[in-house]
């Protein structure tokens, strides 16, 4: 069983099977890059939580699988290669379109689903959003190897290697395609280029094809032409289409995030992934940030002794600076895992230079350190994307060897949600679990949805209590103890019944239980706009947003 002869001779570019491996290698190079572009690109709407990488991997299962087996039939029903490289042909165009549409069919499914969807809001919006945007060109690339298994078989005697030579192709080529975006594209160009870079190397493969045939000469250059649309477009657009550009002083990808720098008249502000959230702030004045490191700063006015702090999450040093500020005797150590963003730390914020930040994972640092601290700082919530080996009992275990007695942990749970099952009660009793119900508190934050939760490591029996410290800080006059009151916290003590959730190494669904507190959120904020849909309509509801 072979490919019919003439097809040889109409297409002398296949006399060697040369080039049917080479597009079975490129095929799959483009299928693992849109994959972990397509990571890159819902991130700064959805987070970049294990949900939405669950969501990008099934759809795109989906996609190739349905694929192979509509491949395979039509290339048995009409084994023509012309068929099959002008699919490869409208699938390297729609990768190369992704970041030129992709995030306003993204904002557009959003805002149609934010009014009617009452639950799982993250998961249908993520889904959705793949499907439409990826499916349709990976299922094309996902009927590549059926054909080519087709064309490239000369008989039944060596169809087993003709096999095995194709899947070491397509295996090589997304091996590369995993890699090189990760480690190469994405940290030096942006998830832009690197749709643009890899949707070009498939491109290039049909229109060799066609050219050499003298065939379809029209597609190629139309789709030539929208190639190069988009790479003129796509880099001058990014993310935040939206945003006014004289305040946007930087905007740009590490290795772990999608980062941006708004240049505002009374801030500076750092946010990474979520668009509309804000990760590190600095004033160009001497007023409180108005966000919960003015809260946070009661943890070292209720320690014992506030000589030293460690932050897990030194973003640019918010915290680290208002400590420099109100409690000038501290030594502020700091981890962060994105050296992107200490680098910009140093450009736009201002990060004091003498302060030590490691380029490291959290909980990897502090098991690898002998160190013990005054006050412990845990900043690595965002959102849902909550990094589950920094929630589990056995993380707040390590914190609690690491502090001082006396000293203090500080933990911004970004998400206000409350009731049994919601992620705050399970991190609070998590932490109650390590430190004891009684020595925790927690207090949020003014006109946002942060909560702050302290608790401290009671040096004995005899030791004063974390209320007993609330009161004492509140008659202090110390400077710290008067910026805490110019923020004037409600501490407020955590309830543990008798059914506790515990998060442990092996099981802590941060992310599910972060969602339920998104869909409370985006009910309470959406409401509104969902009774007047309801009452007067799609024109009613467009008159409101204007």
């Amino acid at each position: 069983m072979r490919i019919e002869g003439d097809e040889e001779v109409r297409r002398p570019i296949l006399k060697s099977k040369v080039f049917l491996y080479v597009t079975e290698f490129f095929s799959g190079m483009a299928v693992m890059a849109a994959e972990l572009g397509a990571q890159r690109l819902l991130a700064p709407y959805f987070s970049s939580s294990q949900i939405v990488w669950t969501i990008i991997i099934g759809t795109i299962m989906i996609a190739l699988a349905l694929g192979a087996v509509f491949g395979g039939r039509w290339a048995d029903r009409d084994p023509d290669p012309d068929r099959l490289y002008m699919r490869v042909l409208v699938a390297a165009v729609w990768i190369a379109l992704v970041p030129l549409v992709g995030k306003y069919v993204v904002l557009l499914i959003s805002g149609a689903l934010i009014v009617s969807v009452s639950t799982n809001f993250l998961v249908i919006a993520a889904f959705i959003s793949c499907m439409v945007i990826f499916v349709p060109p990976l299922f094309l690339l996902g009927t590549v190897t059926p054909a080519l298994n087709k064309f490239a078989t000369t008989s039944l005697a060596d169809n087993a290697s003709v096999v095995g030579r194709l899947s070491a192709c397509n295996a090589v080529g997304s091996i590369l395609g995993t890699f090189l975006p990760t480690f190469v594209t994405i940290p030096a160009v942006g998830t832009f280029v690197t749709f643009l870079v890899f949707s070009g190397l498939l491109l290039a493969l049909p229109v060799v094809y066609f050219l050499s045939a003298h065939a379809h000469r029209v597609a190629c250059a139309v789709c030539a032409v929208l190639f190069s649309v988009s790479a003129l477009c796509s880099p001058m657009t990014g993310f935040a289409f939206w945003m006014n550009r004289d305040t946007l002083a930087y905007e740009g990808e590490s290795m772990y995030n999608y980062l941006q720098v708004q240049n505002l008249p009374d801030r500076t502000i750092l946010s990474t992934n979520v668009l509309f959230g804000v990760q590190s702030v600095t004033m160009k004045s001497d007023e409180p940030t108005g966000m919960y490191y003015d809260v946070a700063l009661a943890a070292p006015a209720l320690a014992t002794r506030a000589d030293s702090a460690l932050i897990l999450g030194m973003g640019t040093g918010t915290y680290a600076r208002a400590l420099r500020r109100y409690s000038p005797q501290t030594k502020v150590t700091g981890v962060e895992i994105d050296g992107r963003i200490t680098q910009l730390a140093g450009e736009y914020f201002d990060e004091p230079g003498d302060i030590d930040v490691a380029t490291y994972d959290g909980r990897a640092w502090l098991a690898a350190s002998k160190e013990r601290f005054d006050v412990i700082m845990v900043d690595a919530y965002q959102d849902i994307t909550i990094p589950f080996q920094m929630s589990s009992r056995e993380f707040f275990r390590l914190v609690y060897d690491h502090l001082t007695d006396g000293g203090v942990m500080v933990v911004n749970m970004n998400m206000i949600s409350d009731g049994r099952g919601s992620i705050n009660e399970a991190l609070t009793d998590t932490i109650a679990s390590v430190f004891g119900a009684d020595d925790v508190v927690t207090a949020d934050v003014p006109d946002t949805t942060n909560r702050e939760l302290f608790a401290l490591k009671r040096a004995g029996a005899s030791s004063p209590s974390i209320e007993r410290r609330i009161a004492a800080m509140r008659s202090g006059g110390a400077q710290l103890d008067h910026a805490v009151q110019q923020v004037d916290p409600v501490f407020r003590p955590v309830a543990v019944d008798g059914d506790p959730i515990v998060l442990t190494d092996d099981k802590a669904p941060v992310e599910l239980l972060g969602m339920r507190a998104i869909d409370g959120i985006i009910a309470e904020q959406a409401g509104p706009y969902r009774e007047i849909l309801e009452r007067e309509g799609i024109g009613g509801l467009l008159r409101a947003v204007q």
